[in-house]
Formats: structure tokens, sequence, C-alpha cells
């Protein structure tokens, strides 16, 4: 394994990233909530959506705002890291993690759209 040098971020660098990812969480929530009123006001348009891509759109919104929030809990780990050691770690337990909610999240929304594709007899 490979032995990273001592070297301790200052309290100030932390607390100012720290900060940057909470300003960057609560704007990506005013994203999604955005998002998420968009797809509400689209299904009461009189134009009609079809029941699939109603699914389609949940599944997307909720797959990208489970990443993000995935990748925002990464970002307070690695801020609290007390050595490169343990911040080359949470990443690579971020990635194995992320792979195997990506895979699954593909599957799902596999399933979803051959469903949305499917004549309904």
């Amino acid at each position: 394994m490979t032995t990273f040098p001592a070297f301790e971020v200052p309290a100030d660098l932390r607390q100012f990233a720290a900060s940057s990812v909470e300003q960057a969480r609560q704007a990506f929530s005013k994203v999604i909530d955005a998002v998420q009123y968009a797809a509400d006001q689209a299904e009461k348009s009189p134009i009609a959506i079809p029941a699939g891509v109603k699914d389609l759109n949940t599944k997307a919104i909720s797959y990208a705002s489970a990443n993000v929030k995935a990748a925002f809990d990464l970002a307070d780990k690695l801020v609290a890291a007390k050595d490169p050691q343990e911040a080359v770690s949470l990443q690579a337990e971020f990635l194995k993690s992320q792979l195997a909610s990506l895979q699954e999240q593909a599957k799902e929304f596999g399933t979803t759209v051959t469903s949305a594709l499917t004549p309904k007899v």
C-alpha cells in the first residue's frame, strides 16, 4: 500500500471546504425541487403524458438525486479525512458502492423503459 507523507489540512481550509460543499448541496436541492415542480406541472397539462413517461421521469429524477447526494456525502467525508490514505480509502469505497448502485439503477431503468414501450392490450 502506498504511504503518503504526513500532511495536515489547515482548519480554516477544512471549514471553507465544508461550507462550500453545503452551499453546493443546497443549490442542487433547489435545482431538484425545480425539476420536480416542472415534472409535476407537465403531468397537470392538458396534453396527456403516457404513464410510462411519467415513470421514466420519476426514476430519472430519483436516480440523479440519489447519485448526487452520494457524491455530496463523499465530499463531506473527504473534507473530514485525517490524511491522504483515508481520503483514498473513502474514494475507493465510494466508487465500489456507486458502481453497484449504478448497475442496479440501469437494470431498473431498463425494465421501466421496456414497460413504457410495451403496448398495453
